[in-house]
């Protein structure tokens, strides 16, 4: 078993990112900037957050982070964004979900500029994806096609089982392997709470992809031998153990199901760092994609 080290895979994306701005400033040309939004004090949406200004900072990006209040009515919200849109020093725009209760999500990723859409759920650059046009891929399912690049896994002819159904997750991934692309022409299944025989369908699986937030769901012997196994889950488990009274755990059982497959991703350090890392490069991709407009190329 090997294990698929998020930390280092994303590590060397973010290498090849400070070289590249390295190389902008270098040339007198523009910085990538990076708006980030925080609407409450969610501990998760915090740390998330907190971990991709980090990354900006890291490789030398310019990132802002606009927090703002739990109670801000969904109309200032709104024109928060709208300002950003028009802002030319921008070039990419992440709104911190979940928001609360009393404003849509699908009204503020709607109003985000599609080219200025680091996160890629905007319904134009979902469509392109869709299409196999050149777009911004959803952060999570970009960072786990980077994941398996990175390590040179084998996914043409594959059969790929993804357990979630998700918007986020779930589905932009199931998508992106079937593409004839590389990772991709994979044979998809896409499993959800109502398929039938999934232990049986598993088990039929080169690739495993767990994305659902019930933690530790697959078991051992829902796994082939050698299998891949990705796990997209993580969720914040109570453990009197731990100082902060907590634990994180993915959708697979990973003590069990590690000593049967080829390939693991831990949690954490598996997936979360490359999805960081992905929106680090769509926001690059974004500012060279309006520097080239900007220059007339």
């Amino acid at each position: 078993m090997q294990l698929l080290d998020g930390k280092l895979a994303s590590q060397a994306i973010k290498d090849d990112l400070k070289s590249k701005v390295k190389e902008l400033k270098e040339q007198g040309s523009k910085i990538p900037h990076l708006a980030a939004l925080l609407v409450g004090n969610n501990g998760s949406s915090e740390t998330y957050i907190a971990s991709k200004v980090r990354g900006c900072e890291e490789i030398g990006f310019k990132s802002t982070l606009i927090r703002l209040a739990e109670t801000i009515s969904e109309e200032d919200l709104l024109e928060t964004i709208h300002k950003l849109n028009y802002d030319n020093d921008i070039d990419g725009i992440l709104v911190q979900l979940p928001l609360p209760k009393h404003i849509s999500e699908e009204k503020i990723i709607n109003l985000i500029e599609p080219a200025k859409d680091v996160d890629g759920f905007h319904p134009i650059n979902i469509g392109k994806m869709v299409q196999g046009s050149e777009t911004f891929i959803s952060a999570t399912p970009y960072g786990i096609l980077l994941l398996l690049q990175h390590y040179k896994i084998e996914t043409k002819g594959m059969h790929a089982v993804v357990i979630g159904r998700s918007n986020i997750v779930g589905r932009p991934i199931s998508i992106l392997l079937s593409r004839n692309d590389e990772p991709g022409n994979c044979t998809v299944t896409l499993c959800h709470s109502h398929t039938k025989n999934l232990k049986e369908i598993c088990l039929q699986a080169d690739i495993i992809i767990a994305a659902l937030g019930k933690p530790g769901f697959l078991k051992a012997d829902m796994v082939k031998n050698d299998a891949v196994i990705i796990d997209v889950g993580i969720t914040r488990v109570n453990d009197k153990s731990k100082k902060n009274g907590y634990s994180i755990k993915g959708d697979v059982d990973f003590e069990n199901v590690s000593t049967k497959c080829s390939y693991i991703t831990p949690v954490p350090g598996g997936v979360g760092p490359m999805t960081i890392a992905a929106l680090l490069k769509n926001t690059f991709k974004a500012n060279r994609l309006k520097q080239s407009l900007v220059n007339g190329q």
